[in-house]
């Protein structure tokens, strides 16, 4: 018996350091949102077994997150096969599921603080042309005790600070009236949270919490797109805090104008108040960026490398600060200074990715041209051949020429679902193998977008 509990207690603590690592690679957000409520039960016939609070929830942490924690599981243990995600039982957990229940989201300190990153604040943004509009209309929002414009909707590609400057709303306005109902969100997890309330018949609470905060802020909007219940409780949600004159800032990766597939009501009214873009960043802006960076760091940097980093690091600011993590990483732990040739090695990854950067928005806009389509087809949900199987072919090339993840890829295209994506990748490269015409289409797509 002893030797049982010893061999459960050591699985624990497995499991106890490995949520540790998802949390550093998925950040706190993410991680808070749908793996913190992952239960382990045991291991059994070589399985992993989880235990969930909703169907939806394990379905979902399955197909995101199951490949990542059975590979790092499998490093600790190698006899590991499999994992498995069952729903919370009266056996097994009532108890947990019933505090599951009670659970809603709250306003409260605790709430908000782990909603939000204490890094992301005005003072540590860098502000340049391509974002000042932006940070001057979030300051703005931040420091007045009025509405100056709701909603604010802020768009941009990703990495190029609109998390952040949300995240710095939040904390300034709590910092000046601590009694604010602030709540910060994904588009995602709003529809999990409405989702959760429907399946346990709780939507008055829901619509309760939603609707009774002063700011409300949802993050990267484009995910909802195509989820038509969802819509339709955002934009009663939308009305019913513009009709109390609350505030809400909204941000997605384009203009309320270009997000095809959002319900026509519902992109009007994300257009009523200040729509503010947030460019790529300059050559000046990345400059101004390493520099705060490296003094945050207390590393020295030549300057040969600093104009090296801002010339070759384009993509994001995202990408530029984990460029700087790594150099800083390798000056503090190697105890040598990085000069070019070393910056160069440490960071031959990220650069051969930079150079070869090519964006779902680019391929949809080349296939489309390619096959005399619309580019508003790749949204569509028309299922014509003449339209399917070009989408199905910029999907494809979406997998192969970008670091984009199959459920990134899918919102992309009409918010469908990932096993959609995976259909048209098997389909295409089953087309390929006996239709030269469809091989030396792609080959050409390839080249373009690769010149």
């Amino acid at each position: 018996m002893k030797s049982i509990k010893k061999n459960i207690e050591s699985d624990e603590i497995i499991w106890s350091n490995l949520k540790l690592r998802l949390k550093e690679i998925y950040g706190e957000a993410e991680y808070s949102n749908w793996l913190k409520l992952l239960t382990f039960s045991k291991i059994e016939k070589d399985v992993i077994v989880f235990y969930a609070p909703t169907k939806f929830m394990c379905d979902w942490i399955l197909s995101h997150y199951g490949k990542k924690i059975l590979s790092l599981w499998i490093e600790k243990n190698k006899s590991i096969k499999d994992i498995s995600v069952h729903v919370y039982n009266d056996k097994e957990s009532k108890e947990k599921n019933e505090n599951f229940k009670k659970t809603n989201i709250k306003s409260d300190t605790d709430e908000f603080e782990n909603n939000l990153d204490p890094r992301f604040t005005f003072k540590d943004f860098v502000v340049g042309k391509s974002n000042e509009l932006a940070f001057s209309a979030c300051r703005r929002v931040a420091d007045s005790e009025d509405v100056p414009f709701n909603p604010l909707f802020l768009y941009g590609g990703v990495g190029l600070g609109k998390t952040h400057l949300m995240h710095a709303i939040a904390w300034q306005r709590k910092k000046l009236n601590p009694k604010l109902k602030i709540l910060y969100l994904s588009a995602e997890k709003f529809m999990y949270e409405f989702i959760k309330a429907l399946r346990l018949k709780n939507t008055v609470t829901f619509k309760e919490q939603f609707r009774s905060v002063n700011l409300l802020m949802i993050d990267d909007v484009q995910f909802i797109i195509g989820k038509e219940s969802t819509q339709e409780e955002f934009f009663h949600t939308f009305n019913a805090l513009a009709d109390q004159n609350r505030q809400m800032v909204i941000s997605a990766d384009k203009s309320p104008s270009d997000l095809e597939g959002l319900e026509e009501r519902l992109r009007s009214r994300l257009g009523w108040g200040l729509v503010a873009d947030i460019h790529p960043t300059t050559y000046e802006l990345r400059l101004s960026i390493i520099e705060a960076k490296i003094e945050k760091y207390n590393i020295d940097l030549s300057k040969d490398v600093i104009e090296f980093l801002a010339h070759k690091i384009t993509s994001s600011v995202r990408e530029l600060e984990g460029a700087l993590t790594r150099l800083a990483a390798h000056v503090t732990l190697v105890g040598r200074n990085v000069d070019l040739e070393i910056a160069e090695d440490l960071l031959q990854d990220l650069l051969r990715a930079s150079d070869r950067r090519t964006t779902i928005d680019q391929i949809q806009k080349k296939v489309a041209e390619h096959f005399n389509v619309k580019i508003s087809d790749m949204h569509s949900a028309r299922r014509s051949r003449t339209v399917a199987r070009p989408r199905q072919i910029a999907m494809f090339l979406s997998k192969n020429l970008t670091t984009r993840s199959l459920p990134e890829i899918g919102r992309k295209f009409g918010g469908r679902d990932h096993t959609t994506v995976i259909h048209a990748i098997k389909k295409i490269q089953e087309l390929v193998k006996n239709d030269s015409s469809l091989s030396e289409d792609i080959e050409i797509l390839t080249r373009s977008l690769q010149s």
